[in-house]
């Protein structure tokens, strides 16, 4: 299986040094998967503040650099590639950022975040051609051209601008499109619209996605698989449909009870977890020890490798340390295929 874009075993560390007395905080810690170039799929990477979603993202778009390990794209180091091959990372990496109003200049109207990609990218032969790309990409996240074009940021919805940004992103054609938390700032019911948008650039175009999220019930909407992060570390990756229906580490089965449900007995928040994970420092052996209400004396001590505990799924946890190390590091690997036979469609709620 050929890599699209690959992390092999990156870290980054933020902080520390001689002068400032404290250790260097730990973002990422060891992070190796890959996103194949012959099979799109929606990949999740999921967890709360502070498990390193937003540097991860970062990396991944080559806007910062890894501490240690590489990121490659195409086989090539993207901290080393320049001009004509940068050029292409750009084109074929697109970024959804959290906030759609951040991503416009209001003196500008909207028409500017896609005049201005499709003539720096070469988009169409004519600009009539670019005009006709543009109204296409539009029609197909549900904005209507004559709407939306000619318009300022403050006169469109949330829900609006953050549509026009997978526009742009179905414009330029990308190969993969990293989705940093879209739908967190948009009201509820425009959630599934942008979702559903998102899964057709993956299902029908074939651009593979990225999705960033703290927020497991949309993950599951329209993710294959799924990483979650826990202070910078894998806790736990696979197929989603395991992942979230049958969470086996104990940091994803505190996330999934934290999902609010329409039960008056089942409180949000109501979770079998100690200790304060804003209050913790670098511990040794398992991060989540000081937190995990099956802590072995093991956790202490040592960092639990990745066990292969199912066919698609592994999980960092000695509560499995009979099952397999995994040996290649790359967790796509027991990631499941597309699950199109199964979920033809994000799963509502």
């Amino acid at each position: 299986m050929t890599a699209l874009l690959e992390l092999r075993n990156v870290s980054k560390l933020f902080g520390g040094g001689f002068f400032s007395g404290r250790p260097p905080l730990h973002a990422l810690d060891g992070i190796t998967f890959s996103i194949p170039e012959d099979r799109p799929t929606i990949t999740a990477i999921a967890g709360e503040s502070g498990s390193g979603k937003t540097t991860l993202a970062r990396i991944l778009l080559g806007i910062a650099t890894p501490s240690a390990g590489q990121v490659l794209y195409r086989g090539k180091d993207v901290a080393r590639i320049s001009g004509a091959e940068r050029k292409r990372f750009r084109l074929e990496v697109q970024p959804i950022f959290q906030d759609p109003f951040e991503s416009y200049n209001p003196f500008y109207k909207v028409d500017h975040v896609l005049t201005t990609p499709a003539r720096n990218f070469k988009i169409g032969k004519s600009k009539a051609e670019r005009r006709s790309r543009i109204e296409e990409a539009l029609h197909a996240v549900g904005l209507q051209p004559e709407e939306t074009l000619g318009r300022f940021p403050h006169q469109l919805s949330g829900g609006q601008r953050q549509r026009v940004m997978v526009a742009r992103a179905l414009l330029l054609r990308p190969r993969i499109l990293l989705a940093d938390e879209p739908v967190s700032m948009v009201d509820a019911s425009l959630r599934a619209t942008i979702l559903d948008s998102v899964y057709t650039l993956n299902r029908t175009h074939g651009i593979s996605v990225i999705y960033i999220t703290h927020d497991l019930t949309t993950a599951y909407q329209v993710s294959d698989n799924i990483i979650v992060l826990y202070r910078g570390s894998v806790a736990e990756a696979g197929s989603v449909e395991q992942v979230i229906k049958q969470p086996k580490h104990p940091y994803t089965q505190l996330l999934v009870q934290s999902i609010p449900r329409p039960d008056p007995r089942k409180l949000w928040g109501d979770v079998p977890a100690r200790g304060d994970a804003e209050a913790l420092g670098e511990a040794v052996g398992c991060k989540f020890a000081d937190r995990c209400p099956f802590v072995m004396d093991a956790c202490r001590s040592a960092v639990p490798p990745l066990h292969h505990i199912d066919p698609h799924r592994v999980a960092s946890c000695f509560l499995y340390r009979d099952s397999k190390v995994v040996a290649e590091q790359d967790i796509a690997g027991v990631f499941a295929p597309r699950a199109d036979a199964a979920r033809t469609g994000p799963v509502r709620a």
